[in-house]
């Protein structure tokens, strides 16, 4: 069993505060209807000023601690799959959720791939414990709150007024025989990597009065005509792949999908992607009412789904996400008893 990774328990922290459809037509000018049954936002989670980025991670990595009932002294390593938009600059903010959580015998770092980060955290984190004999159990956490960067009166960036803010976690461990992490795939390209950012604040464009006066300390896409042209049918064919490659390398196929957790995206492409999945919309979760928390949406997707009943013992649940850049990345996940336990 010790060349098996289980996931041992996973959380997320929701802030309280929302952003609803008609605050985001007052913010937009966008009509309502368009924001609900387009954008796909009925509201959406936003942060207060205490609920910061990592300290959301952190919530979320306590109550994944109580729930594995998982001494906080046997995490071996961190691994911080929020954001860089956190409370300082220049930070690493996995050490610090280290110290929060009481896992004082682990070591720690910080990843990033955008909102694919908690997907490739997942085959990093198998990897480290099957390359690594010491290493049993793995704690991911981390935060988001990039509704800050939000410019609502910037048309440009319609397809990101879906950004909320909250916190998950997810403990692994060596040998634990259910919720089996099976294989990844992902694929970047680097041909986006300049098409969307937050032009102040890096050593190109440092953060000035004039840069804050001209909103860019916001996020902004640089060419949305000719981004949305290379985008868009190839950010479809690029989430099939990787369900399908990921589903390959674990000896499975599409038909083996159970429940497909899957990121906040507008309407018409989340039932695209269930429909060339062949699958139904009760193999997801549309998180209409909660927005698009990154890289976290995938862990609050699971989590709606075993609160309903739609994940059951020996289901194959499929984690599929996109990051700005872009990045595609799927993981496969055999849900509850493996046969072997």
């Amino acid at each position: 069993m010790q060349d098996v990774v289980g996931v041992l328990s996973l959380a997320t922290y929701i802030p309280k505060q929302v952003m609803t459809s008609q605050e985001l037509t007052e913010k937009t000018a966008i009509p309502q209807q368009i924001i609900e049954n387009k954008l796909g936002i009925i509201q959406k989670t936003i942060a207060n000023a205490e609920e910061h980025t990592a300290w959301m991670g952190i919530q979320a990595a306590k109550k994944a601690i109580s729930l594995a009932n998982l001494n906080s002294l046997d995490i071996d390593v961190v691994i911080y799959i929020g954001e860089e938009h956190k409370e300082y600059p220049l930070w690493t903010a996995g050490i610090y959720t280290q110290e929060q959580v009481g896992a004082t015998n682990a070591w720690a770092f910080d990843v990033q791939l955008r909102c694919s980060t908690t997907v490739m955290a997942l085959k990093l984190a198998k990897s480290l414990m099957l390359g690594d004999d010491e290493i049993r159990t793995i704690l991911l956490a981390g935060g988001y709150r990039n509704h800050d960067y939000i410019d609502y009166s910037n048309d440009r960036t319609r397809f990101m007024f879906n950004l909320a803010a909250g916190g998950g976690a997810i403990i692994l461990q060596k040998g634990y025989g259910r919720n089996l992490l099976l294989a990844t795939h992902t694929i970047s390209d680097g041909s986006f990597s300049e098409d969307v950012a937050v032009t102040a604040g890096g050593t190109k464009y440092p953060i000035s009065p004039e840069m804050i006066t001209q909103k860019k300390n916001y996020l902004d896409v640089f060419k949305p005509k000719e981004m949305k042209e290379r985008l868009e049918q190839k950010s479809i064919d690029n989430f099939i792949k990787v369900v399908r490659e990921a589903l390959r390398k674990s000896g499975l196929s599409i038909n083996d999908i159970d429940y497909l957790a899957t990121l906040h995206m507008k309407r018409s492409a989340h039932d695209e992607i269930l429909r060339l999945l062949h699958l139904d919309q009760e193999q997801s979760f549309y998180l209409s009412n909660y927005g698009h928390i990154g890289q976290i949406d995938q862990i609050l997707s699971i989590e709606l789904a075993l609160e309903q009943g739609k994940i059951k013992d020996g289901d194959i649940v499929v984690l599929v996400s996109a990051g700005i850049g872009y990045a595609w990345s799927a993981t496969v996940v055999k849900w509850g008893k493996n046969g072997n336990e």
